[in-house]
Parts: structure tokens; C-alpha cells; sequence
């Protein structure tokens, strides 16, 4: 989740053994002097597009660690020392679930820009304990449906039900990540993905089985993403401006959309570690971050391309990047988007037994 250029992608799954070591080595490496700071984000904030204007300003050194996978972050942070990490950057709707571990500090609401936010992002219920804020939205999208326009009839983009029909069969392929697939399957079946239970998983199942009938591939972010940018397939299901948006001014005819039943958005969120030592210069950055300069560095970063979080970001963005972004029609897409399923661990296990069965169809 999301241009995210295969080399920059880290593969998940890693076995508890080697973040054991990947942690061990990296926190021998980090420096612990006032003039760095040691920073847990998403591959988008290793851009020296993005860092280099904040080292400079402030004359600093920002360590930084990409991971993918909420739960890779937390098992790097389990191997880690308090004080190791001063910034985290997490997916959006997990944020009440490291707010419930003690792992974010409550930020100066006072010294965010929560105003210049697209309403929806600020996402209160997510970032808020008790009256106090402990992450801010910094950047989204949406996974939906990335085509070839030259090769596919964008009309038929716009009705979810042709991702499971034989109209392009063998001609599609499905981003391997079942929270937003099965997501868009549900929004395709005209149901909510806030109320997906387990007596919708019968249905959904029922439509997993007839696109993976239709489709070439399942793959990862880079397999998924090449075989669109190749031209191996023509659509990707889960798709959306992070696959295509950097691609267009290489390949015009590479294009996304959101049909009339809506996709599934996603967002970041950036907030400070509650054991970090330097908390000022932390926030110093979660603020440059937030930035209307900051975010339009953010939202073109090198890894992938999405939409800022602050309204205002648009004046630091041509004409050509906020096209490729669909600036100006996020009013609508934001009112047909619907969040991730957030299902309960009972539900994720047999959410993911279903997305298995798929895979081994």
C-alpha cells in the first residue's frame, strides 16, 4: 500500500529469528546522540528527497528503517530497547492497537495542523484516547482498480463485478493482500466493509474463487505491479494511484479508478514513540512531515506515489503530479471509499483461512 518501485519494497513474513537480528544489528549501528534521530516508516520516507531538507535545516541525521507489515513493526520494536526509536509511522487503523501497547506518546494538538486535513483523515476515533492525540494522518490512497486504458474499455472499470467476470480473463491480476481484496469484494456485493462478518464470508469466498478462475496472477507488491507496468496483465485488482500514478509519464495508457461501489481506503499515520528521548525534535519532524512542503515531498516520493493528508499541499505540486493523483476529483472518491475491514482475531483467522483456500485454487 500503493509509484512503490519493486527494489524499495521489503518482503514480509520475516521469521521472528532473523528480526531478532536484523534488530540486533541495526540498534548496535544507531547512534544515540541529540543530533539523530532513529525513525520506524514506511519505504515512501526513505526518499533523501523527502529527508535531506529537514537533516539540513535542523542539522541532523534521521536513521531510518522501512519495514512492511504492522506486525513486522511490532516485532522489530519487541527486539529493540526503550529509547531506540523516536518516530513511528503505521498504518492508520492500527493505531488504537499500538496506542493500547504503550508504544506512542500524545502529541500537542495545539501544534498539528488537524484543520488543514481532508475531514476524512482526521479519523478522531483512531487517534484519539481519552482526549488526547497519538498519531495524525500523513498520507493515503486507495486500493482499487489499476488497467491499461489502451487495452481494456474503461467503462466496465467502473462496476466492480468485472473483476470476477470473464470479460478479461486471463488478463488480471490480484494484489496479494486479502484485508483490501476481500474489502472490495464486499463493497462489491453492495455490503459495508465496517459491517464484514463471518456469515459474509460464504459470498465473498464464492466471488475470491471466480476471479482467481479469470485471473493470471496473485502476486506481492512487485510481482502485482510489474506484470501491469509489463503489460503481462491489463488490470490489478487492488490497484491504485501507488502502482500508477509515477508510471503515467513513462506509460500514458496506465490509469486507475474507483467504480460506483467504491474502494477501500487506506491511510498512514505518523506519531512519536512514548519512550523516545528526544521528543521535541521528533515532533519537530512529525510537524515537517505535515507540512504543506513536507507532504507534497511525501505524496511524490520515489517508492510510491499517494495523496498528502494536508489540504494545503496542493500548492507545492504541478499540475501534472496532482492530475496523476485525481486532486481535484477526491471530494467524490473520498465520499465512496470505505476503511479496511478491522475484523476481530477470530474473524482475521477465518478471513485468512478463505484468502488461503484462494491462493491454492
Amino acid at each position: 500500500m500503493k509509484d512503490r518501485k519493486p527494489n524499495n519494497i521489503v518482503k514480509r513474513g520475516l521469521r521472528a529469528s532473523a528480526l531478532a537480528l536484523l534488530a540486533g544489528g541495526l540498534m548496535s549501528t544507531m547512534a544515540s546522540a541529540a543530533d539523530e534521530l532513529n525513525a520506524l516508516v514506511w519505504c515512501d520516507h526513505t526518499d533523501p528527497g523527502l529527508i535531506k531538507p529537514f537533516e539540513d535545516k535542523h542539522g541532523v541525521k534521521i536513521n531510518l528503517k522501512d519495514y512492511e507489515g504492522t506486525g513486522t513493526a511490532l516485532s522489530l520494536i519487541e527486539q529493540s530497547q526503550p529509547g531506540d526509536w523516536d518516530v513511528f509511522v503505521v498504518d492508520g487503523i492500527d493505531v488504537p492497537r499500538v496506542v493500547d501497547a504503550g508504544i506512542l506518546a500524545p502529541l500537542p494538538a495545539d501544534k498539528l495542523p488537524t484543520g488543514d486535513l481532508f475531514p476524512e483523515l482526521v479519523m478522531a476515533e483512531n487517534h484519539t484516547r481519552d482526549g488526547k492525540v497519538y498519531a495524525i494522518s500523513e498520507k493515503f490512497g486507495y486500493n482499487t482498480i489499476s488497467y491499461n486504458k489502451e487495452k481494456v474499455d474503461p467503462a466496465d472499470m467502473n462496476d466492480m463485478s468485472v473483476i470476477w467476470s470473464d470479460k478479461y480473463k486471463g488478463r488480471i491480476a490480484v494484489y496479494d493482500y486479502y484485508l483490501p481484496v476481500m474489502g472490495m469484494v464486499q463493497m462489491g456485493l453492495g455490503k459495508k466493509t465496517a459491517g464484514l462478518n463471518a456469515g459474509d464470508l460464504g459470498a465473498i469466498k464464492d466471488k475470491l474463487f471466480k476471479m482467481k478462475s479469470v485471473s493470471k496472477l496473485v502476486g506481492d507488491v512487485v510481482a502485482s505491479q510489474t506484470a501491469i507496468a509489463t503489460g503481462e496483465v491489463d488490470i490489478l485488482v487492488g490497484g491504485g494511484e501507488w502502482v500508477t500514478a509515477a508510471l503515467t509519464e513513462e506509460n500514458p495508457a496506465l490509469d486507475w479508478t474507483i467504480p460506483e461501489q467504491g474502494g477501500v481506503r487506506w491511510s498512514q499515520s505518523i506519531g512519536v514513540f512514548a519512550d523516545s528521548k528526544k521528543k521535541d525534535l521528533a515532533l519537530k519532524f512529525v510537524q515537517y512531515i505535515l507540512s504543506p512542503e513536507g507532504q507534497a515531498r511525501l505524496a511524490t516520493s520515489s517508492c510510491y506515489w499517494a495523496m498528502p493528508a494536508n489540504s494545503k499541499a496542493g500548492s507545492h505540486l504541478t499540475d501534472k503530479q496532482k492530475a496523476a493523483l485525481r486532486w481535484s476529483e477526491q471530494k467524490a472518491y473520498l465520499a465512496r471509499a470505505q476503511l479496511y475491514p478491522a475484523p476481530s482475531t477470530e474473524l482475521d483467522a477465518k478471513m485468512q483461512d478463505v484468502w488461503t483456500e484462494f491462493l491454492q485454487q
